[in-house]
């Protein structure tokens, strides 16, 4: 497909900002968002998120990438509007919120219904077909993502698979485009958009649960005075086991994981199920465990280093760090977080220290979701599980 596009990306987090950046290389990207800041930041060639392909694909001067606040400018004669708006686990209801999804679809609906209509956003299984039914419309279909924050842009180019909701006569032409942009080579699965629904919240619950396996492994190590270690590396040589996802931590967090194994429990209803809903209960469980430990050491002053998930995140949504935290706060421990992309922290018993050093030494212990080089010259204070030294 050589004809250039008119591709409205709705929504500048990591999903949309990667996938406006990798499209501009060939297409025309409008990024539809109602935030001044971000949209001003775009227009300057400057990323929304942090991920260093982006910043360097930015800087060049081949992209046709633009951003507005108006949706009659976004949505006029657009082929393709891909909805990458947040879809929050609303813990009242036990669902996702899709109330920006839905709105983002009718009004691109009414405004350009020739669009094809591809949302990117999380949401339950069976919501496509529900829109579609609702808008009278079968130009609304589902593409799930498989992105790691930090690498969002690189994932796009490098994808492990395209899936396509399929009920569009535009769908094969908008797995094309996707394909095209791609570095790699790689076939396009197009099924229901149900299904597509089903393969993304499958596939995070999986990877949930390989972390919650591990962690559950690591608590029974310390437990039982085993080397976590090497026990990891004893099964993860069986190829059916593999090496991902074999890292202990505090948790599994982060934008994802979550609220995609929360929607996953919720969507089974009533069916038979036991598995989906112990991954939740064994991650609560890990952070309970990580806490009584860190009491065992009858620390007053404890030092939490970083709230982010991961190295090079600016994510803080559901760390498990951020549970800990919390916990810790509730059997009054003083409390002091060092972490340089917080100007506050709106939280009582809880001090931010800008400075590392001063940090240190305030600290009588240090706890560390992932370990640092920052953190060498006081490893004798730092509670850490991170084994491998990887995200």
């Amino acid at each position: 497909m050589n004809t250039r596009k008119k591709i409205v990306v709705v929504g500048s987090g990591y999903v949309g900002m990667s996938l406006a950046t990798m499209l501009s290389k060939k297409h025309e990207v409008c990024v539809f968002d109602i935030d001044e800041s971000r949209v001003q930041a775009i227009n300057d060639r400057k990323s929304t998120i942090r991920d260093n392909d982006i910043d360097e694909m930015l800087k060049k001067n081949d992209l046709r990438l633009t951003a507005t606040k108006d949706k009659h400018e976004a949505y006029d004669n657009s082929d393709f509007i891909i909805v990458c708006t947040p879809t929050n686990f609303d813990e009242s209801t036990y669902f996702f919120d899709t109330s920006i999804v839905d709105l983002v679809s009718k009004d691109a609906t009414l405004m350009s219904p020739d669009a094809l209509i591809v949302i990117k956003s999380t949401i339950p299984v069976g919501h496509t077909l529900k829109l579609q039914n609702g808008l009278n419309t079968k130009n609304i279909i589902f593409s799930p993502e498989f992105l790691r924050e930090g690498s969002a842009l690189k994932d796009n180019l490098y994808p492990s698979r395209i899936i396509i909701g399929n009920e569009s006569k535009k769908s094969e032409d908008f797995a094309k485009i996707l394909c095209e942009s791609a570095l790699t080579d790689v076939s396009p699965i197009l099924m229901s958009s149900s299904d597509a629904e089903a393969v993304k919240l499958f596939s995070n619950t999986y990877l949930a649960m390989r972390i919650a396996f591990f962690n559950e492994l690591d608590t029974f190590a310390l437990s039982k005075s085993l080397d976590t270690q090497n026990i990891i590396n004893g099964i993860s040589l069986d190829p059916r086991i593999g090496q991902g996802y074999n890292n202990p931590s505090f948790g599994y967090g982060g934008y994802c994981l979550p609220k995609d194994t929360k929607q996953l429990l919720a969507n089974f209803e009533d069916l038979p199920q036991t598995l989906i809903e112990a991954i939740i209960t064994s991650n609560q469980s890990r952070k309970k465990f990580i806490v009584d430990q860190i009491l065992q050491t009858n620390s007053e002053s404890v030092g939490i280093y970083r709230l982010i998930m991961k190295k090079d995140s600016d994510n803080f949504r559901s760390s498990a760090v951020m549970d800990i935290l919390r916990m810790l706060r509730d059997k009054n421990k003083a409390i002091h977080v060092y972490e340089p992309l917080l100007n506050e922290v709106n939280s009582d018993g809880v001090s931010l220290i800008n400075d590392l050093n001063e940090f240190k030494n305030i600290s009588e212990i240090i706890i560390a979701n992932r370990i640092s080089p920052e953190l060498e010259d006081v490893k004798d204070k730092v509670y850490c599980r991170d084994i491998f030294g990887i995200d």
